[in-house]
């Protein structure tokens, strides 16, 4: 399936790329996507999760079509 993926901040640095368009294997989860997208990486940091621009939890199973937003927690004064 076709999945948008989008990083956001200091993992949108890590990555060295803010959007890229892919092709993952059907029953994937968000967390499980994320943990093989970023595993060059070793991103260690709290991350957030949107599907289709609402936050959802790690265990959200993907659908074709669907984009995900990465991005660490944000914090302002």
């Amino acid at each position: 399936m076709n999945i948008c993926v989008r990083y956001f901040a200091s993992i949108k640095d890590d990555m060295g790329m803010g959007t890229v368009n892919i092709q993952v294997d059907d029953d994937i989860t968000a967390g499980n996507l994320f943990d093989q997208l970023t595993s060059e990486i070793q991103y260690n940091g709290t991350v957030l999760i949107a599907v289709n621009h609402e936050y959802v939890d790690c265990s959200y199973k993907l659908k074709d079509g669907d984009e995900v937003a990465y991005f660490p927690p944000v914090t302002g004064g």
